[in-house]
């Protein structure tokens, strides 16, 4: 078979999957050294979850606070992540997320300013300083826009609407990806040398969520299959502020620059309630500890009219937060009716990030696959436990900018034709065709809506044994009815068969989240065992493991984490004796950090 005849065929140096800010400075970088690139989304253009990540990018650029500097960064990131972080991801990020920023406004990115001109910089939650440099509450479209324009400029192919099924391999190493057009469900095949995965998150197997419709796993799945590793995947982040009410927008992002800005959350009683969790960072907590306090106030009766807090704003004057928070001003207006300027938002925690993904070298980005790299939010390692706010913007730059480069020069080192297996074309394709041969079976998103709840109620915010359980038993039943869903008509506009596809996707990663949470008998950052509510000095020492068994099947095990070289421990200890006491005083029985 001459795949040409069958299929239409684009051949790349470098296939960057996902047009997000990971994705777009990644395609940048391969193309800034010579490299032809294809950047292939499956949504349009433009329309990446970056822009939701309103408050800031966090880099020691000092601007505000003349004392903070790299390794602040890194002890903050580090304590952050409750020590189970890639170290040298953490250094990496630290010490280039400043270049990077400046270099985003060398391309032309509109900073607010401070009165000396310099980009200023705001508070955010588990950052010791002013870190986040920041465009109003409208940061990460601003940095989309700006990636967007150089990206496009430099020639780079844009392949838009486009879902990717499958890698292809040349024996071990990539080979390039198979997937299909959304619009007319015509099959198409990308020929690379390297691959860079830019997919995100997976946000859309919880109820309550922040993401979009996009978020489904792609890439962490695609990559398993394609037998790399996964890191970490039981440590998944709620938000502690989404939007509560009304029901239609439920779970839609209220940035934590919101507090970063002076924002004050208070329960039914009008108490500070942060007081007993943090008294020292108060509002400005790290995201875990916030989440699981207003949780908590609405398990014991403090909650808001509709399951939250409140957040309060007003008290800042109106065109102060019209000018610094005006998304947020015509969000709630516009969908709540709720003028912030004068009364408070109802929030609550809705799923947002996952630390965990596909585990890669933290110099190179590249997985254990040859050629195949990862970076954002699909890729683990640099967060830890838990992601401070910021963290994920200057994580796209740094990451994706080293991923560009390294995928580059792979691909150079291979500059040889690429030797695609053509049956494993014409399984990619079968596989996409059999959605559409059972000749009975219930409708994809009945199944979707099931596993959402089941995620919700049992793998969510606080875990228990007999939940995970439960939820590990409800996938395996999920899984066999997502195989005998019925989809209807053409592969041209049609929905129900993307969801069909997406529904495996969700499935393998749920169950690897709900795995990872069971073998974890501690609570460490974002993950909280009701069962082992502390954390456990020996539990810091390991990271979780994923990856895909010969028949198939889910391996599940733990890997020594990587031991951080003595000038990086002593950076740790240098100035933070109080938190390191702290956090040693909660390992051995105290509270939960």
């Amino acid at each position: 078979m001459n795949i040409q005849d069958r299929f239409e065929v684009h051949e790349h140096d470098v296939l960057v999957i996902g047009a997000g800010g990971a994705g777009l400075r990644a395609a940048i970088e391969a193309s800034s050294q010579g490299a032809k690139v294809a950047l292939i989304c499956k949504s349009l253009l433009g329309k990446a979850h970056t822009v939701m990540a309103e408050g800031g990018v966090a880099a020691a650029l000092a601007n505000v606070d003349k004392d903070d500097d790299w390794k602040t960064h890194f002890k903050d990131t580090m304590f952050g992540g409750k020590y189970v972080n890639n170290y040298r991801m953490a250094e990496l990020h630290a010490k280039e997320a400043p270049e990077r920023v400046l270099e985003l406004e060398k391309w032309g990115a509109v900073f607010d300013r401070t009165k000396e001109g310099k980009i200023i910089q705001r508070a955010f939650g588990g950052h010791k300083y002013k870190r986040l440099s920041h465009v109003g509450d409208r940061t990460g479209l601003e940095m989309i826009r700006t990636l967007q324009d150089k990206g496009v400029h430099m020639g780079i192919d844009v392949f838009m609407e486009c879902t990717i099924t499958k890698l292809l391999k040349d024996g071990d190493k990539i080979a390039g990806a198979f997937g299909y057009w959304r619009e007319n469900g015509k099959f198409v095949v990308f020929k690379g040398k390297a691959v860079v995965l830019a997919t995100g998150g997976i946000g859309k197997m919880y109820k309550v969520t922040s993401n979009s419709w996009e978020y489904t796993a792609d890439g962490q799945i695609l990559a398993y299959h394609a037998g790399a590793e996964l890191l970490d995947t039981e440590f998944v982040q709620f938000h502690p502020t989404g939007m509560v009410w009304p029901p239609g927008v439920i779970g839609i992002l209220v940035t934590e620059a919101v507090r970063g800005e002076g924002g004050l959350l208070t329960n039914n009683k009008g108490e500070r309630f942060m007081e007993k969790y943090d008294p020292e960072r108060m509002e400005l907590s790290t995201r875990d500890v916030v989440a699981r306090a207003i949780y908590t106030e609405n398990k014991e009766g403090r909650g808001t009219p509709h399951g939250g807090a409140f957040l309060d704003i007003s008290h800042r004057g109106a065109d102060y937060v019209k000018k610094k928070l005006p998304s947020m001003y015509h969000q709630f207006k516009e969908l709540a009716d709720v003028d912030i300027t004068k009364e408070p938002m109802e929030v609550g925690p809705t799923g947002h990030y996952t630390m965990g993904g596909v585990r890669v070298n933290a110099d190179t980005a590249m997985t254990c696959v040859p050629g195949l790299y990862a970076a954002g939010e699909v890729a683990a390692g640099l967060h830890g436990a838990n992601r401070l706010g910021g963290n994920s913007l200057s994580d796209l730059l740094v990451f994706g900018r080293r991923a560009g480069l390294y995928a580059s020069e792979y691909a150079k080192k291979n500059s040889g034709s690429v030797n695609i297996n053509e049956n494993d074309i014409l399984t990619a394709e079968k596989e996409m065709i059999s959605y559409f041969e059972n000749a009975s079976g219930e409708n994809p998103y009945s199944v979707h809506i099931d596993l959402q709840e089941l995620m919700q109620n049992n793998v969510g915010i606080f875990r228990i044994e007999e939940d995970l359980l439960k939820a590990i038993d409800g996938l395996q039943k999920l899984t066999t009815r997502a195989k005998k869903v019925k989809i209807e008509g053409s592969r041209m506009y049609n929905p129900g068969w993307h969801m069909a596809y997406d529904l495996g996707n969700m499935m393998i990663y749920a169950e690897a989240i709900a795995r990872c949470a069971l073998q974890r008998k501690e609570s460490r950052g974002a993950h909280t065992r009701l069962d082992f509510p502390n954390p456990k000095l020996e539990d810091a020492k390991w990271n979780s493991i994923v990856k895909k068994g010969g028949n198939g099947e889910m391996i599940v095990d733990r890997v020594k984490s990587i031991d951080m070289p003595s000038d990086m421990k002593k950076i740790l200890e240098e100035t933070e004796k109080e938190k390191m006491s702290k956090y040693t005083n909660a390992l051995s029985g105290g509270v939960t950090v």
